[in-house]
């Protein structure tokens, strides 16, 4: 078979490189792709969001399964206009999509289907949601309605935070389409966890779950970024947790989709606050995460490829998936500056040697026009550098290890990534 993976991040080179482990493989794309797919992939310069670019690609390279990475293009439909192309296609449709591209959209849904969530209101007004929030004790989250990658969500501690976030999303539009509504909801509290499980709309395989660190320093200090590592699997996550989950929220959720008219064919992930209530609902995603891809994928025994087409042609339940009880631990490095402004085009050394250690997936990275022959800094999250171990420590320690031997100007990475998670 011919596959096309389409987006360019470090979630993009995991599912490349499981993938490339499939007898099913000849030959693999991935459009745009960085420098670390192009080693074990043919790069294609298209834009992960430029649908029709992305759709002559397949068709030009006879690909026989396009697998779409990020959110924003199966926001805008690119299923759809795959579908309709005759091209097969790995991802939900741009209707199921709205369960990550509206929060208003999910929340809905939950309430229509009795999900558990946190409570919620949602305003399209400034001077109606500013009343709200002044009648009402603190904290609480404030949330564009819209993708705003990962930056549309706001922690109010006091009023003056929460009415600074609505002008932002309703008065400023910050966020542009995205912040034309806003939900202010309660603050859960408690063990935040990423689970994810593949669904064919009808079936769903077994689940795996993450935690991620968004914070860009040691202690969860600095700002919100798109996730600076995670592990898997988290020491409280049980058979019997995981069968509530199941039980009280995933499966209700695929039947609730299907209900609606909008079956969710894909990875389903979503974000839980495991509350004393019990699990809770923060948020829907539509696609596998980053950084959470990089640590569930080599936990994965079952080839990824018959997952994927399991999916495609509705036959998931006849697929059994199994997952490895190994620990997984992994560690971003970023650009000086980031998630604010960063330079870019800085040569990146010791990649060799860290790959000794452990994997290595890049995301903002490219090749030296030149000659190829150097590896250059080109996003703000640069590379993941993942350990694998029989326990959760030395998982941690090989990471370390390999993430130690990478260095380039203004590079940075957290220190505490899977420390003291035993007390969680």
């Amino acid at each position: 078979m011919k596959v096309l993976i389409v987006g360019n991040g470090a979630r993009e080179h995991a599912i490349a490189w499981k993938i490339r482990q499939s007898p099913l493989v000849d030959e693999l794309y991935v459009a745009p792709g960085n420098a670390g797919t192009a080693a074990i992939a043919t790069n294609i310069p298209v834009s992960a969001t430029d649908i029709e670019g992305q759709a002559r690609a397949a068709r030009q390279y006879g690909v026989d399964l396009t697998v779409v990475g990020p959110e924003a293009p199966l926001a805008a439909g690119i299923v759809d206009f795959f579908e309709r192309q005759g091209l097969a296609v790995f991802g939900p449709n741009r209707d199921a999509a709205r369960i990550e591209s509206s929060k208003v959209f999910a929340k809905e849904l939950m309430a229509k289907y009795g999900i558990p969530t946190g409570k919620y209101e949602i305003f399209d007004s400034y001077t109606v949601a500013c009343s709200y929030v002044k009648s009402h004790a603190f904290p609480l989250v404030v949330k564009a309605d819209g993708l705003a990658a990962g930056k549309g969500v706001t922690v109010a501690k006091t009023e003056v935070e929460a009415v600074k976030a609505l002008h932002e999303c309703l008065v400023e539009r910050v966020f542009g389409a995205s912040g034309d509504r806003v939900l202010v909801e309660e603050c859960l509290v408690g063990p935040e966890v990423s689970v994810f499980a593949f669904t064919d709309g009808e079936s769903m395989s077994s689940m795996v779950a993450a935690c991620d660190y968004k914070r860009a320093f040691d202690g969860d200090e600095g700002p919100n970024t798109g996730g600076m590592g995670s592990y898997s699997p988290p020491p409280f996550w049980t058979d019997e947790l995981a069968q509530e989950v199941r039980e009280t929220i995933m499966e209700p959720t695929v039947r609730a989709m299907a209900l609606e008219g909008c079956p969710y064919k894909g990875v389903l992930y979503v974000g839980l606050m495991l509350t004393e209530d019990g699990p809770k609902v923060i948020e829907f995603n539509s696609r596998l995460g980053d950084p959470e891809t990089q640590v569930i994928l080599p936990r994965l025994k079952t080839d990824l490829m018959e997952i994927l087409l399991a999916v495609a042609d509705g036959t998931l339940n006849k697929t059994s998936i199994e997952w490895s009880a190994e620990a997984c631990v992994g560690v971003a490095m970023a650009s000086g500056g980031y998630p604010g402004s960063y330079a870019t085009g800085i040569p990146i050394s010791g990649l060799a040697q860290a790959e000794a250690h452990g994997l290595v997936f890049h995301a903002g990275t490219s090749q030296e026009q030149i000659d190829g022959s150097a590896t250059l800094t080109d996003g703000g999250r640069v590379l993941t550098v993942v350990g694998k171990g029989p326990s959760m420590d030395e998982a941690r320690a090989q990471a370390y290890e390999g993430i130690a031997q990478i260095s380039f100007e203004g590079g940075f990475y957290r220190r505490d990534i899977a420390a003291g998670i035993e007390n969680i």
